[in-house]
């Protein structure tokens, strides 16, 4: 049986697209590119100037993919053979500006000229060499065909493969502006030319409205430009070169060039240029450009450091492990650059009104053309022509492109800058749908790592302490690694256990300096016939609390009891509050015991528990919410999370946990934080009201401005002026997101 794109192993492209002008040739290519046979989906953002492809790499090639794009009159380039983005980005505006600087010099005469034509401007002096058809036709000439070439190769492109776009209208309404003036001047000349002022001409409407587009498309380049702000601020964390340890020899050498299993020095007040592991030395990491923790973390042999990360006070010899695309800076810029890059639902609207667009605007203005000529003003050309071209300027649907997109790229940017990852625009516009927050109790709402919390002893606290802390040492349980890292918290030296032994499901027991030690259960103890009633209220209000009580027995006798508890993150009963502020249902969902997990919920503030809940019955639950109309979001951050963070509406994997979770999430929040599940719900409402707004402001534009030109109220070279704004305004409108402060 033949293969089909369903069973072949998909591979993903982005192609870097050059020569688009609007929303309907990012809507064109990617059709064009749809249709071709083994490509799976094609997402093409006008904003970015990008096409994400995923494709059967044994049905289509990426060569034939560009022979598409180039037959349909652009240009495509596979992204990672595109070098240098930025220096042609800047080398297309210093165009745009030398364009802009000739047009408006030679506009600038025919506008003047324009101001003689008006009696309320007649106080105005124009020179009358001005108002020659000769001279205005030597202006006008190389604005129309020099400037606005691009426009007419936009355009044939387009016509000649089926479709219209924003150039089709633009070259419509200033060639019939320049052609009517043409035929006027010669039937002028032919006519005797005996006037040194000509009849009244349009060369200017032509002129002015190229130099309003050009300028409209420079103030768009320059906007779109900073909606990339995000991605640059996080590509200048890392560092750019390493001192490599080769052959003895201390290199430095650029980042780039650093190779898996490299010995990296890392001075005191440097950046860690890659991922590794520390081999030797000691210092604190400020990883706060990750986790937004300000508190330096210290790092000794065997702990792993994070690329871009600052070492404050020592010195740190590593292992490189991850380099180049695999750090994790690399992974978080591969992941905001693929959510730009990538659609929201909300934009397959603009796409559908943007493919028709362009035919409607056309027949348009031929019937205002025509109702203005036979009907409103009879026989009168320059009427009917002010309509007409006032409509082709006005109905460009450059703002329309432009408004999902640039939203989405400024939104997902600023998130990134906040430690909330999108995984694409579909999950930006999904989350500020939730209404259902389900968290996972341990590792995210609490720590992940149970701490000793309270001690209570018949003997010396120092020496009880000494005691339980050795016979734990040798365990390996995490009850045992939090009582053992509380003892050296106090500064105890640790002696050695001997005769160790693990009671399964009890506890343990050891020797100790001579002395036998029991710590564990109410069950142990009994069973060793020591009695410990006097601690059983003790055990009772710190289980109530939610914490884990063991009994302690020295040489035979009760000693005393300890407490451990996986305790709630500092932020997470401000983080829970303020979702509820929100509107937000939140559950609280574990495998504890129904007691244990309702003292943790008491404490954030959550109601509704969802207790013992096992691994595999997490995602059944999420199951039962969405049952109900809800829409889910599943915060999680270990491996047992991942099939509910798969099943619910939208996944939220906590960045410092298990690397399983992270990949099944739609979110990330990389700061480990639960304040950071408002954050995402609270940018992607942003988002949404900012697209909408643009929506609004980019079809107001055009349902408002195409009846007022019809009627002849809109004067070409305002309605030039008014689209090249609205483009301008819909991206200024984006950018606000960038200043979101939460």
């Amino acid at each position: 049986m033949q293969a089909t794109t369903d069973d072949r192993r998909l591979k993903q492209t982005t192609l870097q697209i050059t020569g688009m002008t609007c929303a309907a040739c990012a809507t064109r290519i990617e059709k064009g590119l749809g249709k071709l046979p083994g490509v799976e989906s094609a997402a093409v953002n006008f904003a970015m100037e990008t096409a994400r492809v995923s494709y059967a790499p044994d049905a289509v090639s990426v060569q034939d993919m560009r022979q598409k794009v180039e037959k349909l009159g652009y240009e495509a380039t596979p992204v990672e053979e595109a070098a240098g983005a930025e220096e042609r980005r800047a080398d297309e505006l210093r165009r745009q500006r030398a364009k802009l600087a000739v047009s408006a010099v030679l506009s600038l005469p025919l506008l003047w000229a324009m101001a003689g034509h008006f009696s309320f401007t007649s106080w105005i002096w124009v020179p009358s060499p001005f108002m020659n058809p000769w001279f205005q036709l030597v202006l006008s000439a190389p604005v129309q065909f020099l400037v606005g070439k691009s426009f007419y190769e936009g355009a044939y492109k387009a016509l000649r493969n089926g479709s219209a776009n924003m150039d089709v209208l633009v070259a419509l309404g200033t060639s019939a502006a320049f052609f009517y003036s043409l035929y006027l001047t010669i039937d002028w000349y032919a006519a005797g030319a005996s006037a040194h002022h000509g009849p009244a001409l349009y060369y200017e409407t032509s002129a002015v409205l190229i130099t309003l587009v050009v300028l409209g498309k420079l103030f768009e380049a320059q906007a779109k430009g900073r909606t990339s702000a995000a991605i640059k601020s996080l590509m200048s964390l890392q560092a750019k070169t390493a001192l490599v340890v080769r052959d003895g020899r201390e290199t430095v050498v650029p980042v780039e060039d650093v190779a898996p299993g490299d010995l990296v020095l890392v001075r005191p007040g440097e950046k860690v240029p890659v991922d590794g592991v520390v081999v030797e030395g000691a210092s604190a990491v400020d990883e706060s450009m990750l986790t937004g923790e300000s508190i330096p973390v210290e790092k000794r042999p065997g702990d792993d450091v994070i690329g871009a990360t600052m070492n404050k006070n020592g010195a740190l010899q590593i292992r490189a492990s991850k380099v180049g695309k695999e750090t994790a800076l690399a992974q978080i810029v591969k992941i905001v650059e693929e959510a730009q890059g990538s659609k929201a639902p909300i934009q397959r609207v603009a796409d559908r009104i943007s493919g028709v667009f362009v035919p409607i605007v056309v027949a348009l203005a031929a019937i205002a053309f025509a109702a203005w000529y036979f009907v409103f003003a009879p026989g009168d050309v320059p009427a009917a022509l002010d309509s007409a071209i006032a409509i082709l300027v006005i109905a460009c649907p450059c703002a329309l492109g432009l408004a999902t997109p640039t939203s989405i790229m400024a939104g997902s940017g600023r998130a990134a800058e906040l430690g909330v990852l999108f995984k694409g625009g579909e999950h930006l516009e999904a989350t500020h749908k939730l209404d259902t927050i389900v968290l996972d109790k341990t590792g995210t709402v609490t720590k992940g790592k149970p701490e000793l919390t309270d001690v209570r002893s018949e003997l010396d606290r120092s020496v009880f302490l000494k005691l339980v802390g050795a016979a734990e040492s040798r365990s390996e349980h995490p009850l045992a690694e939090a009582i053992v890292a509380g003892a050296k918290a106090a500064g105890l030296s640790l002696p050695k256990a001997t005769s160790f032994e693990a009671i399964p499901g009890m506890g343990v027991s050891a020797v100790v300096e001579g002395r036998a030690v029991l710590v564990g259960t109410r069950r142990l103890l009994e069973d060793r016939g020591i009695d410990a009633r006097g601690a059983y209220d003790a055990m009772r209000r710190y289980e109530e609390a939610g914490k884990t009580a063991m009994l302690v027995a020295v040489d035979g006798r009760y000693a005393g009891v300890v407490a451990v508890a996986d305790t709630v993150k500092p932020t997470s009963k401000e983080a829970v509050s303020r979702l509820r502020a929100m509107g937000l249902r939140v559950v609280m969902m574990t495998g504890d015991n129904e007691r244990t997990a309702r003292a943790i919920a008491a404490q954030v503030g959550v109601d509704d528990v969802l207790a013992e809940v096992l691994p595999e019955g997490k995602a059944a639950e999420v199951k039962k919410l969405q049952a109900q109309g809800r829409k889910v979001g599943m915060v999680g951050d270990g491996i047992n999370d991942a099939p509910a963070l798969a099943v619910a509406d939208i996944g939220m994997a906590v960045g410092t946990g298990a690397d399983v979770a992270i990949e099944a999430a739609d979110v990330t929040l990389m700061r480990g934080d639960l304040a950071s599940i408002a954050d995402a719900i609270h940018m992607s409402r942003r988002t949404m009201g900012n697209i909408r707004q643009n929506l609004f402001w980019a079809l107001a534009y055009n349902t408002l401005g195409i009846p007022i030109a019809a009627i002849g109220l809109l004067a070409p070279w305002v309605a030039g002026a008014a689209m090249a704004l609205s483009s301008v305004s819909v991206v200024l409108n984006a950018l606000r997101l960038q200043k979101v402060k939460l």
